[in-house]
């Protein structure tokens, strides 16, 4: 196979690399391309960001939220994490498919680990998760691109995707968690994630001198036209998302706050208040007012600063009643 390069480790951007590749890269033979994200939870096409990520923790902590073009579940990426990515013909899915994650089973076992495909949509060693992939197809073309953790940091994943338990339904895809391991342990010779990659893009090139495709100045721009209209934007990572149900709970001096409410491509479509709160105006009224807005820490924030939620809810603030949706 030939190799692209792709140093960037922005995860919108490396989003609209590979539907580049997938798309628009115009080769005869499999490519593949080798690339890190700093760090970032990624969601496949079909998922609810709502429901299937800690979106708290994740700005809190300045994680970029992405969604790939490809379904399967949430995955966690850092610098410690080495993605592939192989695109090629797909005149014969159930023959290339396979075929295609041979090349990398293959690569780690000649390394000395000890590989297999399992599952849906995993590589496992000894049992453990090390690796998880999706597939997508576009007119002749098969894309298969996945994860291999080195050395991520475990806590990080597993906090990052965290479910809330304040989740009530939701439609979409959801996650599958699995026992994890970093490829680090069962590999010493390689004590960086640099000399890994090095490794293994010698290995799956073959050794060709002359493997590498170098990417025109055009294709770089394509590329980022594409993370800036598609991939950055709000309305694919969060509007995308599928109807989610929620119910949260809150005790407050003018009595318990409950919110159930509805999200849905990423706005609040519905919300009703119950609870034993006191105030002086049917809280209904207030609700109805906020109908329509983008489920956002800002956005909410900003449409009940113009409204006088201590009317609604005795002495409680707007910040507070914000803690309650979200």
């Amino acid at each position: 196979m030939r190799y692209l390069r792709n140093p960037c480790t922005n995860a919108h951007y490396n989003m609209a690399f590979d539907q580049f590749c997938l798309e628009e890269l115009k080769l005869d033979e499999p490519v593949f391309c080798l690339w890190r994200n700093a760090p970032a939870v990624i969601i496949g096409l079909n998922q609810n960001a709502y429901s299937e990520v800690n979106l708290p923790y994740l700005e809190e902590h300045g994680i970029l939220l992405a969604r790939r073009v490809t379904g399967g579940g949430a995955v966690y990426h850092d610098l410690q994490n080495l993605n592939y990515t192989i695109v090629g013909r797909s005149a014969d899915l159930e023959r290339d498919y396979p075929g295609y994650l041979t090349y990398v089973i293959d690569a780690l076992r000649s390394l000395g680990v000890p590989a297999e495909l399992s599952g849906r949509n995993d590589i496992l060693v000894e049992g453990r998760k090390v690796s998880g992939y999706a597939k997508r197809v576009w007119k002749d073309r098969l894309m298969v691109h996945g994860t291999l953790m080195y050395d991520v940091d475990i806590s990080v994943l597993s906090a990052a995707l965290a479910v809330s338990d304040d989740k009530l339904d939701a439609h979409g895809i959801a996650s599958v968690h699995s026992r994890v391991a970093n490829l680090k342990d069962y590999l010493p010779q390689f004590p960086t994630i640099t000399a890994l990659q090095e490794a293994l893009e010698e290995l799956l090139s073959l050794s060709h001198h002359d493997a590498e495709v170098p990417l025109s100045p055009a294709g770089h721009e394509r590329i980022g036209e594409i993370c800036r209209t598609r991939f950055a934007t709000w309305e694919w990572n969060m509007g995308r998302s599928p109807l989610a149900t929620f119910e949260r709970e809150r005790r407050f001096a003018c009595g318990t706050v409950e919110a159930h409410f509805s999200v849905e491509k990423g706005l609040l479509t519905s919300l009703a208040f119950g609870g034993d709160f006191l105030g002086n105006r049917p809280a209904d009224e207030l609700a109805a007012r906020l109908i329509g807005c983008r489920y956002e820490r800002e956005a909410l924030a900003a449409r009940l600063a113009l409204l006088p939620v201590a009317d609604y809810f005795d002495h409680l603030t707007a910040s507070e009643l914000l803690n309650v949706l979200i």
